[in-house]
């Protein structure tokens, strides 16, 4: 009962002290929020760009399927390591789509993918460096893909060579603002192309954007330009197959090794790239981010500490007499000391709620400028509220135990 009778008055005068000077006690508060705010900021930045990443990847790539290719980037390699992987690597080409397809496509679908750079136009239009994907009808289901309007094309329209297209939301918005693109034409490399879809609205991906794009079948995208001697396979165990992706991978990679006679021991002689591999990538660069900015914006929350402990020193050198009068009254040094050890407290504890609401209000406005959900996570809230209640010990232990220590004598004495 006692301890929490002394609680309750070292908290009722620590209050009355910080009331009494607003103005000081503001702007104590500021390193604080600064740095609360700060670190809840950049944490829901580094968590909403992660989530952004990992969404935008599985819509670009699909969520359970992989690649095969010639090599296939996880980020940026050496020019060395790039010159012995298409040395080492075999490249992909449609003899072997069509084995891999004969062998192992009762259990897993495959689509070739090859893309090209090129102007897209409608009567006096032109939209230029628009990426023309060759895709197998199979592509549809391979990647999850997802459309705002219209549908993907069959496999009857890839075999018959049918110039039909499904293009990205750039595309829709250059030449069909205000109406449906569906039955309308669009004219790449001299071929008219009707529009049967409208691929969902995706973003940008490594600062390229994945809208302005138009999915045509391989058949006809072969005709256009000619057969390729290298192209990526994407591909997708059948869901009644039972198979999991890493089930399907290895199956696939059994089969190209041995259409490449490839030796037990020896590494694959072409490379894959699932969403797992994506995403490792991706959290290993956030993991740098994190690691290089949460430490800068942390350090404003040291220099609040440092501002904390020298006003909680101005106000034990301003109530010297206070204090004396107290010591003399009775009050023992543990009274003191935790009066003034929960001033600090409550300044950093105050300053880190603030900061918290402002970092957050922040991330707020950034997801709804940004478009991209900047979601302040539990542990960033948690370390935030922590830290700062860290600070208020750290930086108010040394006042607290310089007026707890005073000669109640010499402090009587103090004007």
């Amino acid at each position: 009962m006692r301890f929490w009778y002394t609680i309750q008055t070292a908290a009722s005068l620590a209050y009355s002290s910080l009331r009494a000077h607003k103005l000081r006690t503001f702007l104590t508060l500021l390193g604080v929020i600064i740095g609360v705010g700060s670190v809840v900021l950049v944490g829901a930045a580094i968590e909403g760009l992660g989530n952004y990443a990992e969404q935008t990847t599985s819509k670009v790539l699909g969520s359970e399927s992989f690649q095969i290719g010639q090599l296939l980037q996880r980020g940026r390699i050496s020019r060395r390591e790039r010159i012995e992987k298409l040395r080492y690597n075999k490249p992909i080409r449609e003899e072997d789509y069509q084995y891999l397809r004969l062998t192992t496509g009762d259990r897993i679908l495959y689509s070739p993918y090859r893309f090209r750079v090129e102007d897209l136009k409608r009567d006096n239009r032109i939209l230029e460096a628009t990426t023309i994907i060759g895709v197998s009808a199979e592509m549809a289901e391979i990647r999850d893909f997802s459309l705002s309007e219209g549908r993907f094309f069959t496999p009857q329209e890839e075999t018959g060579k049918v110039p039909v297209a499904i293009i990205g939301e750039d595309v829709r918005q250059f030449f069909f603002p205000d109406t449906s693109p569906l039955g309308q034409t669009l004219r790449i490399s001299g071929m008219d192309f009707r529009i049967i879809g409208v691929q969902e609205k995706i973003g940008n991906v490594g600062g390229q954007s994945q809208d302005n794009v138009a999915f045509i079948p391989a058949t006809v995208f072969t005709r256009l330009y000619g057969p390729d001697r290298n192209m990526i396979l994407f591909a997708r165990a059948r869901p009644e197959s039972g198979l999991t992706l890493d089930e399907a991978l290895d199956l696939a990679r059994v089969a190209l090794r041995n259409r490449y006679k490839t030796r037990p021991g020896k590494p694959d002689n072409f490379d894959t790239l699932t969403p797992d591999s994506i995403r490792e990538f991706i959290e290993r660069i956030l993991g740098i981010i994190t690691a290089a900015v949460v430490p800068i914006t942390a350090i404003s929350l040291v220099v609040g500490g440092v501002v904390i402990m020298n006003i909680m020193l101005v106000s034990v050198t301003e109530r010297t007499r206070e204090i004396g009068i107290r010591k003399s009254l009775g009050a023992r040094q543990r009274d003191l000391m935790l009066q003034f050890l929960l001033e600090a407290v409550f300044l950093a504890a105050t300053g880190g709620l603030i900061g918290l609401l402002g970092g957050a209000a922040l991330a707020k406005i950034g997801s709804l400028i940004a478009g991209v959900d900047l979601h302040v996570t539990l542990p960033y809230i948690l370390l935030a509220l922590f830290v700062s209640t860290a600070v208020g010990v750290l930086s108010g232990l040394y006042p607290a135990r310089k007026a707890a220590r005073m000669d109640p004598v010499e402090a009587l004495r103090a004007e």
